[in-house]
């Protein structure tokens, strides 16, 4: 992210594996401290292709939100949609749930956004678009990266 966005402070806190649990664990130390203007969070996938409920993800989020606004209360929240993956075509129903719920939370909430690049990772057929990821299909290649970048830019001002 730092790369693409050049004139934003970026303190990259991601790590590969988690879900949004771990990342309400780790809250405390790996974000807290830094004190963001704003939370960029990406995690659920990995939770639903682990044998978590869309709803289950939903609550996670919640509890996520929670806690980073007791101890963060004017920080701004974005969540990036879960993303279409081809190697995980048989949880997309359980992804566009969870996105949902998401999305209609963060809705109803002033300091909450969501960041839907689900939408524009589909081909016209519905199917998660190749020319996006890397060979093993869950990982995104630099087009799109590229497109990440333009949908989430509006959302980082």
């Amino acid at each position: 992210m730092a790369a693409d966005f050049p004139d934003i402070q970026v303190i990259h806190r991601g790590f590969g594996g988690s879900g949004i649990s771990d990342c309400t664990f780790y809250l405390d130390r790996i974000v807290i401290p830094y004190r963001p203007r704003m939370i960029v969070l990406y995690a659920g996938e990995n939770d639903i292709a682990g044998g978590r409920t869309a709803g289950q993800v939903f609550e996670d989020y919640k509890e996520f939100v929670t806690r980073a606004s007791q101890a963060l209360p004017r920080t701004r929240i974005a969540y990036i949609s879960l993303k279409p993956s081809p190697s995980r075509v048989q949880h997309m129903a359980a992804f566009q749930q969870a996105n949902e719920l998401i999305r209609r939370y963060a809705a109803a909430h002033q300091r909450l956004s969501y960041i839907d690049v689900f939408t524009n990772m589909l081909g016209p057929d519905g199917r998660p678009r190749l020319e996006l990821f890397v060979a093993d299909g869950l990982h995104l290649n630099r087009k799109g990266y590229e497109l990440w970048t333009i949908l989430i830019a509006d959302h980082l001002k």
